[in-house]
């Protein structure tokens, strides 16, 4: 049986969109509540019954959580242009090699706007 797991973790940020036009009000400092979706997929073990113990996946996102939490994301390394897809982009990098069954990381910077990176 093939599965999709999902799991989320919130953060709370500021930034700002250096690429944007001037007078953009994302130009701008600003700060968002955000939340990421983390996906695996695969084969379950039928020994087992799951895929994946959902701790597993908390664990590998917790240093990535505690690190942008409260941050200015501009400051971070390999987030000077920190957009969702970039973000979404930077956190699969690091999620990847413990999440080997990660197949989406997505980013939502606000209840009705998201982004969805799967990789190269």
């Amino acid at each position: 049986m093939r599965v999709q797991l999902t799991k989320t973790f919130d953060f709370d940020a500021a930034h700002h969109l250096p690429t944007f036009p001037e007078g953009h009000k994302c130009r701008g400092p600003h700060g968002h509540g955000f939340r990421v979706a983390v996906r695996v997929e695969g084969e379950v073990d039928e020994a087992k019954g799951y895929l994946l113990d959902f701790g597993e996946i908390t664990a590998a996102c917790e240093p990535i959580r505690k690190k942008l939490d409260h941050a200015y994301l501009n400051e971070i390394a390999g987030l000077e242009n920190p957009t969702a897809e970039n973000l979404a982009r930077w956190i699969w990098q690091r999620l990847k090699p413990q999440l080997p069954l990660l197949s989406a990381v997505i980013v939502y910077e606000s209840a009705t706007s998201a982004c969805e990176y799967r990789g190269e």
